[in-house]
């Protein structure tokens, strides 16, 4: 009687935790300043040169409230580490190659798209009523083809949650990201595993799992093809609400792989705004932005080659 007591109370505080975890509020001040204290003073490895990262945050579906936190935090880890600088647009121009070579890595910050089309650039277009449809599936090709070759050529991406459903429908960008958004069970507490120990850019994890609210992603063709380096994954046994059967026990949620001569870093966590008050992520953040900048030099072999 007393075990099942304790086991009941546990439940209810749980919830009272995920439910905390998950509360929205306003990118404040007050709350970078509380970022601020605990971000990172050094990157754990010195720029070769200065690096500018341009961050895209705008979205076209599904509007997840933390974007302003995260893009402030990108801000935030650059500026106090000194390991680049940062611009933020919503503009679609930015797409132009005359544009994205002027930054070392592009930032996509939970740029969701409307689904069942799942294309942002498309969704953009659509408010320009002086083009045809014909006209916008044109120019949405050569964005989407800029966005590629930048990549392709040495530019570094970070895709950031919701991101990876930017161009979900294209093929192509499914490939550069690693993985194509398949749909997420509620948002639980989910345990994040480390993928490999002792790789640079889980060091700020000390070896230690990272425990936090969010949406627990599962992915699609082409995640089956493991085309990147794993780093973080989560246990699909664990997982509440699931809405169909899934097929692997770990499923990973976080990787590094290369695009051409490009870089590029896929980081789900997190829809909360709260797990950025845990130093570990800032520093995982930090590590995985100095990877695609080409300054944090380590292995990215994809896990199909191991």
């Amino acid at each position: 009687m007393i075990k099942r007591m304790l086991l009941s109370l546990a439940a209810i505080l749980w919830v009272f935790i995920v439910n905390a975890q998950r509360k929205a509020f306003a990118c404040t001040p007050e709350w970078l300043e509380k970022i601020e204290k605990i971000a990172p003073d050094t990157p754990v490895t010195q720029p070769k040169k200065e690096r500018t990262v341009l961050v895209f945050d705008k979205f076209t579906g599904y509007q997840h409230w933390a974007i302003p936190h995260v893009t402030a935090v990108i801000q935030l880890l650059g500026a106090k580490s000194g390991a680049y600088t940062t611009d933020v647009t919503r503009d679609l121009s930015v797409f132009d190659p005359s544009i994205l070579e002027q930054y070392d890595a592009v930032v996509l910050n939970n740029n969701c798209s409307i689904h069942p089309r799942r294309n942002q650039i498309l969704d953009m277009l659509d408010e320009d009523k002086s083009l045809t449809e014909a006209q916008k599936i044109k120019k949405a090709a050569q964005l989407e083809a800029h966005l590629l070759n930048y990549v392709k050529n040495g530019g570094g991406l970070m895709v950031v949650h919701g991101a990876v459903t930017m161009l979900n429908g294209s093929h192509v960008f499914n490939q550069m990201v690693g993985a194509a958004f398949d749909y997420h069970p509620p948002q639980q507490g989910i345990s994040l595993e480390l993928a490999e120990q002792g790789h640079p850019l889980l060091e700020g994890f000390e070896g230690k799992s990272f425990v936090h609210v969010d949406e627990p992603y599962i992915f699609k063709s082409p995640y089956e093809e493991k085309n990147f380096r794993p780093l973080l994954y989560m246990d699909t046994d664990k997982l509440t609400k699931k809405r169909k059967p899934i097929d692997e026990k770990i499923k990973y949620l976080s990787w590094i792989k290369r695009f051409g001569r490009g870089r590029v870093f896929f980081v789900s966590p997190s829809h909360n705004a709260q797990s950025f008050e845990d130093v570990r992520l800032l520093k995982y953040y930090l590590n995985g932005a100095q990877y695609v900048l080409g300054d944090l030099k380590c292995d990215d072999a994809p896990l199909n080659n191991k």
